[in-house]
């Protein structure tokens, strides 16, 4: 089988790259510029598709005698991804733009030229196991990547590969020792990819500009002005422009934005519950839409917010409604609704998160 592996430069699609060549298939290494000032994208741990992550990518695929090439997908990155999470802060929502990342461009743009070229299939070093058209988490539950590949169609399931998913972190890091590889002790990337710095707020803020608005409490009262309503997300504690905690005593957090009008309220612990969630542009990764209401799991971030769950479609709409309530939640986020198995917890469908209640 023609195989096109996605090489970040890193430990784990290296050694997955790697498992496709011992496995006997025909492999060619691609790694993706997704910037259009690479030298400017890595610092340590954090960002990434940097010149040091292609040249090291570059000699992983000499070790293994693999075709190498560096393809520039930077002006579609911008626009499908960097522009698409700019414009959901400035809406007052939270996206998750490593999910969004997965959806149009490398399991989309990329796998579409890969099939143009001829390839049979797109291997990446997901933490995510793939059996029979059912995507299941992986077997390392702290590195599980399920989460951000659950917008994923049927389709374009039946021509991915993820060959780490069945192995924890430290026999990657094991294999790609054994193996001679450079990238066995590089460190895992951290935060936004496309925010180096880790700086979100000023990184959104150059973007968006000023925006004035005010932060109140449950009452209306004004309590601080702010610059723009991208300075924020549900659940934020720190960096209010407040001062102190509550009447109560009790810390203050976001509750609320509305970009509209610029106001970002804040309560207690307590109003950040929720026990219903609603998504729409639902995505089903077996092909098959649910039927009647299902019982399983709902996760709303990549590592954490999980809660038992019954989930049922209702207008075209992705509702949950929780068994226990989660904190935190905004408009925007993913949710992912799992079955629990023996075998793994099985994807089940996606959505963007629109309301919660």
């Amino acid at each position: 089988m023609r195989v096109l592996v996605a090489m970040s430069g890193g430990v784990d699609s290296s050694v997955a790259a790697a498992r496709l060549v011992d496995a006997g298939h025909d492999v060619v290494g691609v790694h993706l510029a997704l910037s259009t000032a690479p030298g400017t994208l890595r610092s340590g741990s954090r960002g990434c598709c940097s010149k040091e992550d292609a040249n090291d990518a570059r000699r992983v695929g000499d070790v293994l005698g693999i075709p190498f090439y560096v393809w520039d997908f930077a002006d579609r990155f911008k626009a499908e991804v960097i522009d698409d999470f700019v414009d959901a802060y400035a809406r007052g929502e939270t996206p998750n733009p490593c999910v969004r990342c997965n959806e149009r461009i490398k399991f989309s743009a990329l796998a579409a030229r890969a099939v143009a070229l001829g390839f049979d299939a797109l291997a990446t070093g997901h933490y995510a196991r793939l059996g029979e058209g059912r995507l299941r988490r992986a077997v390392d539950a702290d590195k599980d990547q399920s989460y951000v590949l659950a917008v994923l169609t049927a389709e374009q399931l039946r021509r991915s590969l993820f060959p780490i998913g069945d192995s924890p972190k430290s026999v990657i890091r094991a294999e790609a020792a054994a193996r001679g590889l450079l990238t066995a002790d590089k460190p895992d990337s951290h935060d936004i990819c496309f925010i180096p710095s880790g700086d979100t707020r000023a990184f959104l803020g150059e973007r968006i500009g000023v925006r004035p608005g005010a932060v109140v409490d449950a009452t209306g009262t004004v309590l601080a002005e702010h610059d723009g309503v991208h300075g924020f997300t549900i659940g934020q504690r720190k960096g209010l422009g407040i001062a102190g905690p509550g009447p109560d005593g009790n810390p203050r957090y976001v509750t609320g934005i509305d970009a509209a009008t610029g106001t970002v309220r804040v309560g207690t612990a307590q109003d950040l519950e929720v026990v219903e969630l609603t998504g729409h542009d639902p995505v089903f990764t077996s092909g098959n839409p649910l039927a009647g209401p299902v019982e399983g799991q709902i996760q709303v971030r990549a590592h954490g917010g999980i809660t038992d769950c019954v989930v049922e479609i209702v207008d075209g709409a992705l509702r949950a409604r929780l068994r226990r309530p989660l904190r935190g939640v905004a408009p925007g986020q993913t949710m992912v609704f799992y079955r629990p198995d023996p075998d793994g917890d099985e994807v089940l469908a996606s959505a963007t998160i629109g309301a919660t209640g």
